[in-house]
């Protein structure tokens, strides 16, 4: 289950959980918590939905199609959080996937100030793993991060936020390889590097990734495993996109570059 903004340009948010979902052959459900109105080039417009509309929304997914994994992008509102979070209490063995969604690739702020804090005290405790971008690990540890060799005192500064576990993912940083650090314990951490793919279809990158590693965890991987498969998964999806000309802006992955077959579940009785 995917619980996020909708993006009218289809590049992030629930649009693109749902296609990564879907192409790595699992089956998604979404909460939408905001609609925005946006394209390749920036966020025009953020309508939020109500408090009561998004927790019918939960409550119906989760009385009939029970999630083995959620993923939680764009929560606009402390409302909103302390929403999820009640959600959470009562499914504390499903594992959770949280990227603190608050700045769009277009650099449009998407969330309050106050939203921060709610999130950090309220959802980092309850997921498995938080995947900041720069922009977002910058803003929960109040300074900027410009070398490949500050994320991992990055990582563990958020990780002692009170976090299980901490993707900082550094593929905006200068240089010819895209790096990303997973941290899940004081010396427990790996540095997974790529070549760095030069295209301006990045939209969503974020939003992509962080599906692909509950979809993982939901199919029964490791944290280490889902990140390194998840991982290797985006990449694909940024190569395979990266000279699509889809608007005037930042353009989407291709996320169906290989697609799964869907898989067959047997239901819990």
């Amino acid at each position: 289950m995917t619980i996020a903004g909708s993006d009218s340009g289809g590049g992030a948010g629930i649009q693109a959980d749902i296609k990564t979902i879907s192409a790595l052959g699992c089956y998604a459900t979404s909460v939408i918590t905001a609609v925005t109105a946006q394209n390749t080039v920036g966020v025009r417009a953020i309508h939020p939905i109500p408090i009561d509309v998004i927790k019918a929304q939960l409550d119906a997914v989760m009385e009939d199609i029970l999630p083995d994994a959620i993923k939680i992008g764009m929560l606009d509102r402390p409302a909103v959080v302390q929403l999820v979070a009640d959600c959470l209490d009562a499914y504390p063995d499903i594992p959770v996937v949280l990227d603190p969604v608050m700045v769009a690739t277009s650099g449009d702020r998407l969330i309050a100030k106050e939203t921060v804090s709610t999130l950090v005290d309220l959802l980092f405790p309850r997921a498995a793993l938080v995947t900041p971008n720069l922009d977002e690990a910058a803003l929960l540890i109040k300074r900027p991060i410009r070398e490949k060799n500050e994320l991992l005192e990055a990582a563990l500064d958020i990780f002692d936020q009170g976090a299980n576990g901490v993707l900082v993912k550094g593929g905006h940083l200068k240089g010819e390889v895209a790096a990303d650090l997973l941290l899940w314990g004081y010396n427990r951490h790996r540095l997974f590097e790529k070549p760095f793919i030069q295209t301006q279809n990045g939209h969503g990158t974020g939003c992509t990734l962080s599906s692909a590693i509950a979809v993982e965890l939901a199919l029964g991987a490791d944290l280490e495993l889902a990140v390194a498969q998840a991982s290797e998964y985006v990449w694909q999806a940024l190569y395979a996109g990266k000279d699509v000309v889809t608007g005037r802006g930042q353009g989407p992955l291709n996320h169906f570059h290989t697609p799964i077959k869907l898989t067959s579940y047997e239901l819990d009785s």
